[in-house]
């Protein structure tokens, strides 16, 4: 029997899923597959509609070696695993002649812990461990959702936490998980024949495709103990959120709060000696955090490297003695030594970092109302691990719907490591990059709308003119509005403003969770949702009742975020423009994923308003316009509110 072409597999596999063919899909689809029979890399971008999903899928299954998928959100993970793979299989299974196998893979924290749930949790404040369901009245919450999950373990198939519904609070979710860290290893665990995690693991080493999240991708290139199977092929989708995510994980922080917790945690494992001075430089360390500053230190104070060596020193100490002194009166004495441990080597390993001052990390300190004082450290950049630990070995294709910022692909390739398109060389990874376009016809479906009478928009003071001009907005929309807000701040106070002004509901991030308020906005057309920076991206609402996408200035980086004004400096040092490198970049990302809300289905007919006149007449405007979907471009405010009128009449014609 002939192999089957490329084209027949992915007929099949779009007409399973009840779509239609799209060139772009079609276009994508080619370039994955060629990408993977070279070996090579990869950066697609892929407008909203196109299908992107299949168009990586289908390629990935007919190779037929292990491919692993890493996706930022939840959603794209249960989207993959629960509708795409299952009926792509299906669909494909008797033209390849086989049936490929796919599994979930998440951090281990994702899964219930067993020994957690039976044997309890190693308490520091008392002997021997603190039984959870005893210690929360039942008729808690804490104690409603403890009963609810042991009786949700003897059903649970996975014990992943995504399978609980309704969900539960971090806190609870943290009575019946443990970190990697924390794990006993199923060699030692009672419990190892039946471990939720160890079970993903296996069935991951046996699958053709491995659905994972950027978090665990990034833990698995910097921690160096592989976490992730062997794979020929690696597929990176919503990459735009990468850097964001590899940067999450490789930074560390240290609070006088995480300090005191590993203390009481080791202080019974250790002799008296060991314990008193791990406490001293808690102490010290804790009284230096009452009076810092919030801010980046450039250079650590002394008093506080100091500090910051003295636990360094406790704690290697406490890591040496805790394998040697034994107190008979804690239970369970396994996994009580092991949350310690955990506890004091986190605690060593940010000390250490900190005081030892690299040239390629930023330390800053923040203050939090309610948790006080932390330090905080971030690699200055993340471009060079990801180039030696992502591009080696395998081929990996990126793809998002914002990739090609200001025209081309090269601004995020280089957040990723990669030289200029084109550039050849020993130990320099070679890419391509392909925008495989959108099925939707952006300048008849959208209007890009800047205000460009509006003042400029300062760091402080209200911005009454934005607020007349985003009521005018609102109603001449008929509610249907996303508003997406530089800050909380700007949010909470434009939704008062309307609240007062006009008569239709204004929901506000923060009121409700954001599944329900995104329920509620597509519910009901006169809604409005104003919300901040998960709303930019988060936000899939076709039809109707997203007719207006509202920015209320170019969302770039606060001024005194300490790692991204570091990170511009740099640049900066190097010779290098840093504020387009940094700052216009991730405005652009931003603004694209925000703009991207407005047409998601090819029905759908509205505006996307930036309130920000530097859109239109600052130099780097046109930069950050490029960045968008092609909608029609006017500054006319009137022509704008026309639109908007008709556009909001012809809905309600339709009844909707």
């Amino acid at each position: 029997m002939t192999k089957p072409s490329l084209p027949e597999l992915l007929h099949a596999a779009v007409t399973a899923v009840g779509g239609t063919e799209r060139p772009g899909q079609v276009a994508m689809t080619e370039a994955v597959a060629g990408a993977i029979d070279d070996n090579a890399h990869l950066l697609v971008q892929a407008g909203t509609g196109t299908g992107k999903s299949l168009g990586y899928l289908v390629p990935a299954l007919a190779h037929g070696e292990r491919v692993v998928v890493a996706t930022a959100t939840l959603a794209l993970q249960r989207q993959l695993v629960e509708r795409d793979l299952p009926r792509t299989v299906e669909a494909l299974h008797p033209l390849l002649r086989r049936r490929p196998e796919f599994a979930m893979l998440k951090g281990r924290s994702n899964y219930l812990c067993l020994h957690r749930l039976h044997e309890g949790v190693p308490q520091e404040e008392e002997d021997g461990l603190f039984d959870q369901f005893e210690a929360a009245a039942p008729t808690s919450k804490l104690g409603k959702d403890l009963l609810r999950m042991r009786d949700w373990a003897d059903e649970t198939e996975t014990g992943d936490r995504d399978d609980l519904t309704p969900g539960v609070s971090d806190r609870a979710w943290g009575q019946v998980s443990v970190s990697s860290r924390e794990c006993l290893g199923a060699s030692k665990c009672a419990y190892g024949a039946e471990c939720f995690a160890e079970a993903a693991r296996e069935r991951a080493k046996l699958a053709d495709v491995v659905v994972t999240n950027h978090a665990l991708l990034a833990i698995d290139a910097i921690e160096g103990a592989p976490v992730l199977p062997q794979h020929e092929v690696l597929i990176v989708d919503e990459a735009h959120e990468l850097v964001s995510r590899v940067t999450g994980v490789a930074t560390g922080e240290l609070s006088p709060g995480q300090v005191n917790r590993a203390v009481r945690r080791a202080a019974k494992l250790v002799n008296e000696k060991v314990a008193d001075e791990l406490q001293t430089a808690a102490e010290s360390f804790e009284r230096l955090m009452e009076l810092a500053l919030p801010g980046r230190l450039e250079e650590v104070p002394e008093d506080l490297g100091y500090a910051l060596m003295a636990l360094r020193d406790a704690a290697r100490n406490v890591i040496s003695a805790i394998g040697s002194t034994r107190d008979k009166s804690v239970q369970d004495e396994d996994a009580v030594r092991k949350q310690a441990l955990a506890a004091v080597e986190s605690l060593h390993g940010v000390a250490e970092r900190i005081a030892n001052g690299s040239e390629y990390d930023v330390v800053w300190c923040e203050r939090h109302d309610r948790y006080g004082a932390s330090l905080r450290v971030a690699p200055l950049s993340v471009s060079g691990l990801l180039r030696e630990k992502l591009f080696s070995d395998r081929s990996v294709v990126l793809t998002s719907a914002t990739l090609k910022l200001g025209g081309d692909f090269n601004g995020v390739g280089a957040s990723l490591g990669l030289s200029p398109e084109g550039t050849e060389g020993e130990d320099v990874p070679v890419w391509k990059g392909l925008d495989v376009g959108s099925p939707f016809d952006y300048p008849k479906q959208g209007i890009l709308y800047v205000a460009r009478q509006l003042a400029t928009p300062g760091r402080q003071g209200s911005r009454g003119d934005m607020m007349d001009e985003l009521a005018e907005l609102v109603e001449a929309a008929g509610g249907r509005t996303l508003g997406l807000f530089s800050s909380m701040r700007a949010a909470k106070e434009a939704a008062e403003e309307l609240r007062g002004r006009l008569g239709m509901p204004i929901l506000l991030q923060g009121e409700e969770t954001l599944g329900e308020l995104i329920k509620s906005f597509a519910a009901d057309p006169q809604t409005c949702l104003f919300g901040t920076l998960s709303l930019w991206q988060g936000v899939d609402v076709p039809g109707p009742s997203c007719q207006l996408v509202v920015m209320d200035r170019i969302p770039f980086p606060r001024p005194d975020d300490p790692l991204m004004s570091a990170r511009q400096k740099a640049v900066e040092e190097a010779g290098g423009n840093g504020f387009m490198a940094v700052a216009a970049t991730h405005a652009a990302l931003l603004m694209a994923q925000g703009a991207g809300r407005l047409v998601r289905a090819m029905g759908d007919r509205g505006v996307v308003a930036v309130l920000d006149p530097r859109l239109a007449n600052a130099r780097y405007g046109s930069y950050l316009r490029a960045s968008l979907p092609d909608f029609w471009y006017t500054t006319d405010r009137n022509q704008v509110r026309r639109s908007l009128a008709a556009i909001n009449a012809a809905a309600e014609a339709e009844g909707k």
